[in-house]
């Protein structure tokens, strides 16, 4: 499947290997992310997705291969890379001693932004990033949803063009897992964005293309919509009823046209069977009809769309092989 770029690409990453001694956390990896684009980076736990990361930012150094940011190459040029990065580690280093605005101060003068535009652009990452209220707040006193906001203000003080997110939602509650999703979409109009998450809906809310990693090799690298194409042979459809505490309606169902297996649970009085069919099979109306001719009351019947976490698990292993793990710890 080939990438969607156009122009100049921010990322280039050509045949990138990262060794531990025998193991292997990147293996030969090679993609590249457009101006622009919103990427989701997605495998499972030891995959080499936050080696990768760390490659990229010039943090960690690559056994071989080529790396390029905005046309700087990582190993020869770290610091040039580094301007034109964002990054927010999983997780995110704060002083939990410094108020919000005197952190931001102080990183956006290790950043080099000039004294003359600091007070500027500290106000500027606050205001994005939903800080304004607690600019003189001691950062430990904060939540942990709100440290996550100002390690964001902090990726994005010295106006990088490209921003790396590992896990930014990690820990957080659903309203703020929410904030920080639409935060992050409002931010893709100015930067690029590879965003690394284990929420594929997430995922499928925010990024327009998907790189999936398993034990350090690239499986896949395409829209959502095209990912989601590679599962839609299999047909799911979900019907809840009523029945007699005698009857099974998976043995009704399950000898239906089109369908593979049927399963059926309890819930409360009710029943929620569930149909793997064929390609192209679409019982609902079979359904309608068995019920009707057994008595049984139909609440609901649908047929589910397929999802990206169908493609993710469909294209990994599992994870977490020995293989993509690294000395420091279990990559996420």
């Amino acid at each position: 499947m080939g990438d969607v770029t156009t122009g100049q690409p921010m990322i280039r990453v050509s045949h990138l290997t990262r060794r531990y001694g025998r193991a292997v956390a990147v293996d030969d990896l090679s993609f590249e992310i457009g101006r622009g684009e919103i990427v989701g980076f997605l495998g499972p736990n030891g995959a080499g997705k936050t080696t990768t990361m760390r490659i990229l930012c010039g943090f960690l150094a690559a056994t071989s291969g080529d790396v390029e940011i905005a046309g700087h190459d990582v190993h020869r040029d770290p610091i040039g890379v580094r301007r034109h990065i964002g990054y927010l580690p999983e997780r995110c280093p704060l002083y939990s001693d410094m108020r919000v605005d005197e952190f931001l101060r102080f990183r956006a003068a290790l950043k080099g932004v000039p004294a003359r535009q600091m007070r500027e652009r500290v106000e500027a990452v606050k205001e994005q990033c939903g800080l304004t209220d607690v600019g003189r707040r001691i950062i430990g006193q904060l939540s942990k949803g709100y440290c996550q906001r100002v390690g964001l203000a902090d990726a994005l003080v010295h106006e990088p063009e490209l921003l790396i997110l590992d896990e930014p939602t990690i820990g957080l509650d659903p309203t703020q897992i929410r904030q920080t999703r639409d935060l992050i979409r409002s931010l893709a109009a100015r930067h690029t964005i590879l965003l690394s998450t284990h929420i594929l809906p997430e995922v499928e809310a925010v990024c327009r293309r998907v790189l999936i990693l398993d034990r350090g090799r690239l499986v896949a690298s395409d829209s959502t919509d095209r990912l989601r194409q590679l599962r839609r042979g299999i047909v799911r459809v979900t019907a809840e009823l009523k029945t007699a505490p005698h009857e099974d309606p998976g043995t009704a169902f399950a000898v239906l046209p089109g369908v593979r297996t049927a399963t059926a649970d309890k819930d409360g009085e009710w029943r929620r069977v569930r149909l793997e069919c064929e390609p192209g099979a679409d019982p609902r109306s079979d359904i309608f009809r068995v019920a009707v001719e057994h008595g049984w009351t139909l609440r609901e019947v649908r047929m589910e769309e397929n999802r990206l976490e169908d493609v993710f698990i469909a294209l990994t292993s599992g994870g977490g092989s020995s293989a993509g793990e690294t000395p420091e710890r279990s990559d996420s």
